[in-house]
């Protein structure tokens, strides 16, 4: 593992290997800050006690079943960490054991001519501001991507764009009925070895999801935007026509037949990002959009979270923007309103692109 960049206190770390490498040299990564992370989060108290539970047991075949590479990662990542493979597994999890996991964000998608816009807010753990990564994870075999980085969290379940030019952004839904299929996060991570949008909708698609995402999905060289609301129960996919916003609740069509917990900062985020989008100036600047995911709100709940009291617990740990063209992707994260990384990532490996 080495540092291949670093500006303004945000590092990128460059991992590689088979995937329990991999894991291993991720979990070194945060094996600093872990175990203070894991003490004051709520969310693991609740966690822990799902420990030796049948539907654990189940998760992690599902997971085996689908994705034992991604299994082994997990594997290598405890013994990096020093923690059991069981709770690290457990934590990996939380989405599916309980229903208001601490994970929020806000997700813009716009259409400029040729040119596509994917901006992102990730909100989380207040604790983890200034405590997280970038990561270069190349996998043996698989594109390769670059990720925001969670101390002791598979990547991919924040924001990320990988070598083959596809950009996700994710979004947590807290639906309350699950089954004992592939976790979220793990399927989140799976998508990134994905060669192409159209690979990455199949995989969406077609694997048995235990919960759910909102993916926002977007490719070098395609010319689709695309929002999926991915569950264990439906998969809706919608192309993005010229400019859309999500926060962390179900909003397509038919979603009102599946139970969800809709919270107040969600709702209000979701209300003023459907109240600016109608008022940014066109012909559209990539900067309205990072206005917007930086916008406080003159009443309410904000959608750039920064309050100690936030009633979520959340705060805005960093700003990614995606500049999506045929070649590659421009990759701007901001902290604080400070640009604190800018790379391109070429499109090294050609997918089916769509119309």
């Amino acid at each position: 593992m080495r540092v291949v960049a670093s500006t303004r206190g945000l590092d990128l770390f460059q991992v590689s290997g088979e995937p329990y490498d991999i894991g291993y040299r991720l979990g070194e990564l945060a094996r600093p800050v872990f175990a203070d992370y894991m003490d004051q989060s709520g969310a693991w108290q609740a966690v822990r006690r799902w420990r030796g539970a049948p539907f654990v047991q189940a998760l992690r075949e599902a997971a085996r079943a689908q994705f034992p590479a991604l299994l082994a990662e997990l594997e290598g990542m405890a013994a990096g960490l020093g923690w059991s493979a069981e709770d690290v597994f457990l934590w990996n999890c939380r989405g599916e054991l309980i229903h208001n996991a601490p994970d929020g964000c806000t997700t813009l998608a716009a259409r400029v001519g040729e040119t596509r816009f994917i901006a992102h807010n990730e909100d989380g753990d207040p604790f983890l501001r200034e405590r997280c990564a970038l990561v270069e994870v190349r996998p043996a075999g698989k594109p390769g991507f670059v990720s925001f980085y969670y101390p002791g969290s598979l990547p991919g379940h924040t924001f990320a764009v990988s070598r083959a030019g596809v950009v996700q952004a994710i979004n947590n839904l807290r639906i309350r009925v699950l089954v004992a299929g592939v976790p979220r996060m793990i399927l989140a991570r799976a998508v990134l070895d994905s060669t192409s949008l159209d690979e990455a909708l199949d995989l969406l698609r077609d694997t048995p999801a235990a919960s759910g995402f909102h993916h926002t999905l977007g490719c070098a060289g395609d010319a689709r935007l695309v929002s999926v609301e991915a569950s264990a129960r439906r998969c809706s996919v919608q192309i993005v026509p010229s400019l859309y916003g999500h926060a962390n609740h179900m909003i397509h069509a038919g979603c009102d037949a599946e139970a969800q917990i809709v919270t107040d900062s969600s709702r209000e985020r979701q209300l003023r990002v459907d109240a600016l989008l109608p008022t940014i100036t066109r012909p559209l600047q990539p900067a309205a959009l990072l206005d917007v995911l930086h916008d406080r709100a003159p009443f309410g709940l904000p959608i750039y979270r920064d309050d100690p009291c936030d009633p979520d617990g959340e705060n805005t740990l960093a700003t990614a923007l995606f500049e999506i063209g045929s070649a590659g992707v421009s990759m701007k994260v901001f902290r604080q309103g400070q640009c604190a990384f800018d790379s391109f990532i070429a499109r090294t490996t050609c997918g089916r692109a769509g119309a």
